[in-house]
């Protein structure tokens, strides 16, 4: 019966609406909106959207992913992560490109992914301190 129907990823497909609770993972093929709370993992072939009231306790992975409202924890997106000036991210993140509008809260690391570079990771050089160790180089938000 479903065979032949092909998924617009781009069209929002499911929504958990404001004054909902959903405690559970979530693996979609089309896009989803959050506008309530939703507590388990997000796997998504499409994008995902945090709305001013929604409130996440997940790891999302998705092709893009926009945060107006409350996420705790680790976002992977293949494309664009942005985190809108109502937003906030409290966890690390993997995206191809990072937005963050000001008066944005994102407490974690980020990490930089480019089309060409996906799947290879850099390793920072080592800088030298005056007590001849090595350290790395961090960035604090």
């Amino acid at each position: 019966m479903f065979k032949g129907k092909r998924i617009d990823v781009s069209a929002t497909d499911t929504l958990i609406g404001e004054g909902s609770v959903f405690e559970g993972k979530v693996k979609s093929e089309a896009s989803i909106r959050i506008e309530g709370r939703l507590i388990g993992d997000i796997e998504c072939e499409g994008d995902v959207t945090i709305g001013e009231a929604g409130n996440a306790k997940s790891n999302i992975t998705a092709r893009n992913v926009v945060i107006a409202g409350v996420v705790h924890g680790s976002v992977t997106t293949k494309g664009t992560l942005t985190i809108t000036a109502t937003g906030q991210l409290y966890g690390n993140t993997t995206a191809q490109t990072l937005v963050i509008a000001e008066g944005a809260v994102f407490q974690g690391t980020s990490k930089m992914e480019g089309k060409q570079g996906a799947g290879k990771e850099a390793k920072p050089e080592p800088e030298k301190s005056s007590s001849g160790s090595q350290s790395y180089g961090s960035v604090a938000m």
